[in-house]
């Protein structure tokens, strides 16, 4: 069975935007971005809430000359996405389709039935696949700065027990650190 990994950038404590729902902040620099794109190569499909995918979507026509980010580009295109919308009526990217409501049993079998790692992105959506069980890792880049308030990276109503599995420090001072979600859990 593939890994189901829940990957955010956050704020020192723990924010993906601030109030304003502003995250330029948590741009990657080459180094972050270059890392970043390796955990996508693996990625076969993306789960995603209906604004995560509007902010991604941008990905499908943009042409940047930088190669780390034409690389992302590249990637991320290849991929099939899932969006999770009840007001979305149809996708604006190629290999995307709209699911209405999210079922924790159409994942466990997308799981079982995968041949390359699946990506969740969004808060709100990771709350729900963690709190079901589905979560193999949470993958967090915490940005050198603290935001004070905003959408939290993970919810304060789902807790579950972590492995630290890996550890970086970049040379901007964003830290990632891999967990794996214990069994049971």
């Amino acid at each position: 069975m593939v890994n189901l990994s829940y990957s955010a950038m956050c704020s020192l404590d723990g924010y993906v935007a601030d109030a304003e729902g502003n995250f330029d902040w948590a741009m990657p620099d080459g180094e972050v971005h270059g890392f970043a794109n390796n955990l996508e190569r693996d990625v076969g499909m993306h789960l995603y809430g209906r604004r995560m995918y509007e902010v991604m979507a941008v990905w499908e026509t943009m042409a940047d000359p930088d190669p780390i980010a034409e690389e992302f580009g590249r990637t991320w295109r290849s991929a099939d996405k899932v969006v999770y919308s009840t007001t979305l009526a149809e996708p604006s990217t190629p290999r995307t389709r709209i699911e209405r409501t999210f079922d924790p049993e159409i994942v466990r079998a997308m799981k079982a039935s995968a041949t390359q790692d699946i990506s969740i992105s969004g808060p709100t959506l990771a709350t729900h696949a963690i709190a079901a069980g589905l979560v193999d890792e949470i993958h967090l880049f915490l940005c050198p700065v603290i935001i004070g308030s905003g959408l939290r990276a993970l919810s304060a109503d789902v807790q579950v027990d972590l492995e630290l599995l890996e550890q970086r420090v970049f040379r901007s001072g964003v830290i990632y650190l891999r967990y794996g979600v214990r069994s049971g859990q």
